[in-house]
């Protein structure tokens, strides 16, 4: 007697069937022209403005779950290997920064061929190392990957209809918001001349006071000292203090890494020896993968950035090799910090490449620039790569298949972040100007702070600038201190009773982070941007977390229409005004270029 099973109801009758050829191309093409631009556009639009990007899977996972939400729990599966395609499609979008850093340079245009096959080569070369490491660092360690984690519990709410009605409004009334303010602060001089930025405001409004604070401490400690910072021959009369400032935020970020780096290896070795199966079982299909294959499509890429960046791009190949194999290094480093503390140190990554290179012999800031991107796209793809693996070990979806997305969105990712920064950079030509040391009229909007750090990097190494080398060794050795003495006493069984015994204990606790002793991760954002949009960062941070002490202190709400921790209002309405107000600079900046192309 043949069975069969029930036939689909309501909207999912007109979807479809799972695991048909119709259904992933539905998929592919949702996350690929809807999904991956938003992402990617947002991404741009944030290094560009403020210098860093928030990846794409969290927004991704809540769009892509309204497009399965008709499957019901069938189709968390889907949902997830959307938000895998758009949030390749987004991280590669955030690298258009390094084409503002040629113009910066002013080093000679590139053909944008050229560049998205180099892109494309390097993305899928750290994909397959990211995919290499996944079996140690998501199943035998089992890091924990917040950002991961957060998406995946979003797409496990595919059963809940209501929680996603929900958090998709208040994403939409943010984008709203900010795409109308975004749009009035690039026409109206009058908005424009208060330096609002939207997006920043959003970014702070995610992250909190905690690590909002720290950067407007370093700004103002930096406007302070800079009648100092003239004295001593540092700066220039009438330079920003960010053109030195970002030298010693860099090396504070340096510093508190090698700190890290060396206690997360500690953890790592631990984790590998309490992680090991006693009785090893078999392992199930999904996750299946042929490490065989893997490592000739390791190799493959690996070759293809080296003849790529040789041949096309006619870079040396002795740099080339060294930054290919500081690839295996990095990606496994920064994914163990991305597992831990949800923080992919990618400029970290870009800095101490051109540092080895440098070592290496290196002179051209050209050549710098081009190689230490290769680290820069690796760990930024390998981390996504691992990230979205342990998004996929918590809901058991098929790790081939969810590798096929992500190859697919760093194709259409690299073209993406070369047709974006060529429309960003003609319909806004300030970002082409070089911000490094200069004050650029009508910059306060586009503060490129990734770009700044970069291109400063890259001179002060190459052109061996004593006072840069001096600032730089200055901040490894704060960042050092802070880190160790943050270490220490956070660790402090003592200090641990009196933050959690009374208020008073939290309130210090929150005093030491944000003002006394603040992280160098968080307070470095002070010296790579001016200080009022630091005030906007600052504010954001401040508002939204003095709108959750409110909320809180309100009369309990019902357990099933509340939103999870990583759904709150805030966060979700500051990732709508970033989605917003880059949209509102999208927008402008078609229009902007078609009129000059009509």
């Amino acid at each position: 007697m043949l069975s069969s099973s029930p036939a689909p109801t309501g909207l999912r009758r007109y979807l479809p069937a799972i695991g048909t050829p119709a259904y992933h191309l539905m998929l592919a093409v949702v996350a690929i022209f809807i999904l991956g631009p938003l992402g990617g556009i947002s991404a741009a639009f944030m290094n560009f403005s403020i210098g860093f990007f928030v990846g794409g899977q969290v927004l991704a996972g809540i769009l892509g779950s309204v497009v399965t939400l008709p499957y019901g729990p069938e189709g968390k599966h889907g949902a997830n290997y959307m938000q895998t395609m758009a949030a390749s499609v987004a991280g590669m979008c955030g690298m258009a920064v390094l084409i503002q850093a040629r113009h910066w340079l002013g080093l000679p245009e590139v053909p944008g061929w050229e560049l998205a096959l180099f892109y494309c080569c390097i993305g899928m070369f750290g994909v397959g190392i990211g995919m290499l490491y996944t079996p140690v660092l998501v199943d035998r360690m089992q890091l924990t990957f917040p950002s991961g984690f957060a998406v995946a519990n979003i797409l496990r709410a595919l059963t809940d209809p209501s929680l996603l009605r929900r958090s998709v409004a208040k994403l939409g009334g943010g984008m709203a918001v900010g795409y109308a303010v975004g749009l009035g602060s690039i026409k109206v001089a009058v908005l424009g001349a208060t330096g609002l930025s939207v997006s920043t405001l959003g970014a702070g409004m995610i992250v909190g006071a905690r690590i909002a604070i720290p950067a407007l401490v370093v700004a103002l400690i930096g406007w302070c000292a800079q009648p100092h910072l003239v004295a001593i021959g540092w700066l220039e009369s009438g330079d920003p203090y960010r053109k030195i400032g970002f030298i010693i935020a860099l090396g504070t970020i340096l510093g508190a890494a090698l700190i890290d780096i060396v206690l997360i290896l500690f953890q790592a070795a631990r984790r590998f020896q309490t992680k090991l199966p006693v009785n090893p079982v078999p392992q199930e299909d999904w996750k299946r993968v042929n490490f065989w294959r893997l490592v000739l499509w390791v190799v493959f890429w690996g070759a293809a950035v080296v003849l790529s960046g040789h041949f096309v791009l006619g870079e040396p190949l002795r740099f080339l090799f060294i930054a290919v194999g500081l690839c295996f290094l990095f990606v496994l480093v920064n994914g163990i910090s991305l597992g831990i503390s949800d923080s992919n140190p990618i400029s970290s990554a870009f800095v101490l490449t051109v540092f080895i290179l440098a070592a290496a012999g290196l002179t051209n800031p050209g050549t710098g620039l081009m190689c230490a991107s290769i680290l820069l796209i690796a760990c930024s793809e390998g981390g996504d790569m691992q990230q979205d693996r342990s998004i996929g070990w918590r809901l058991g979806t098929n790790r081939i298949a969810q590798f096929r997305y992500q190859m697919i969105g760093i194709v259409f990712g690299a073209v993406f972040a070369v047709l974006l920064a060529k429309i960003f950079l003609q319909a806004y030509p300030v970002l082409q100007l070089d911000q490094f040391g200069h004050e650029v009229p009508g910059a306060q909007h586009w503060q490129s702070a990734m770009t700044y750090k970069f291109v400063g990097a890259l001179r002060g190494i190459t052109e061996a600038q004593p006072h840069v080398l001096q600032a730089l060794w200055l901040g490894l050795a704060i960042g050092l201190a802070t880190e160790v003495i943050r270490k220490l006493v956070k660790r402090n069984p003592r200090y641990h009773a009196f933050r959690d015994a009374s208020t008073t204990g939290r309130n210090t606790d929150f005093l030491f982070d944000a003002v006394v002793m603040p992280s160098p991760y968080a307070s470095s954002f002070g010296g790579f941007v001016e200080i009022l949009t630091v005030l906007w960062w600052t504010g954001g941070g401040i508002g939204a977390s003095l709108f959750n002490v409110f909320s809180a202190g309100r009369a309990p709400v019902n357990e099933a229409d509340a939103l999870p921790a990583d759904m709150s209002t805030m966060s979700l309405a500051g990732g709508g005004l970033i989605a917003g107000d880059s949209l509102a600079a999208l927008t402008v900046g078609i229009y902007g270029l078609l009129s000059t192309v009509l």
